[in-house]
């Protein structure tokens, strides 16, 4: 009993952080979003990326916590959420890093290859970025477990890839594609990390 206890200590502490690092980022979501409504009447939305003119890179770091209204914020935080703790379940640094990583990407791709005049906003790259990440862990990795993880986040998300594809009216598919990419880029980085720390 008494081997068992630091074990169950370690896994509510864990849980514990999941819970303060996911659930705050999602509230933080919310209450940017609740402000953006009530205080400046949608007027946040202009600090997302601008493509192709310097003070849209400002987006690179803004856009993630910005969403075209509670509908748009819904339908991001269910999948922010699940993708977010898969990700997190391979540790909150990897969690941090990929984050970043996707973030960046998503951003970028949108700036470089965005419609003139548009604004891109929102965390989907980020959660595209989180896919293309947990599918691609596996081919990099080659573990049983990240192999198995692959092959479930494909099954039960792998209708995402279509929004990497144009054609979908307002719906931001170059920040969709460069998270995407920018998770394959993650997977790649940390998997081959992870080897070479093991050898």
């Amino acid at each position: 009993m008494d081997e068992e206890q630091p074990v169950l200590t370690r896994l509510g502490n864990t849980l514990k952080t999941h819970v303060i690092l996911l659930g705050g980022l999602i509230v933080f979501f919310w209450l940017v979003e609740a402000a953006d409504a009530v205080i400046f009447d949608g007027s946040l939305d202009m600090y997302g990326v601008r493509p192709r003119t310097l003070i849209g890179l400002r987006g690179l770091i803004f856009a993630p916590f910005l969403h075209s209204g509670f509908g748009h914020l819904m339908a991001n935080t269910i999948p922010f959420l699940i993708m977010g703790w898969f990700v997190l379940l391979r540790g909150t640094r990897e969690f941090v890093l990929v984050t970043i990583i996707t973030a960046v990407s998503s951003g970028l791709g949108a700036w470089l290859f965005g419609a003139p005049n548009s604004v891109h906003i929102g965390v989907s790259g980020v959660i595209m970025g989180y896919f293309g990440y947990l599918l691609m862990r596996g081919y990099f990795e080659r573990s049983l477990t990240a192999v198995l993880w692959s092959i479930f986040i494909i099954v039960l998300y792998g209708g995402l890839l279509w929004g990497v594809l144009p054609g979908q009216n307002g719906v931001s598919w170059q920040s969709h594609l460069f998270g995407f990419l920018g998770g394959g880029l993650a997977a790649y980085w940390l998997a081959n990390g992870q080897v070479a720390s093991n050898k």
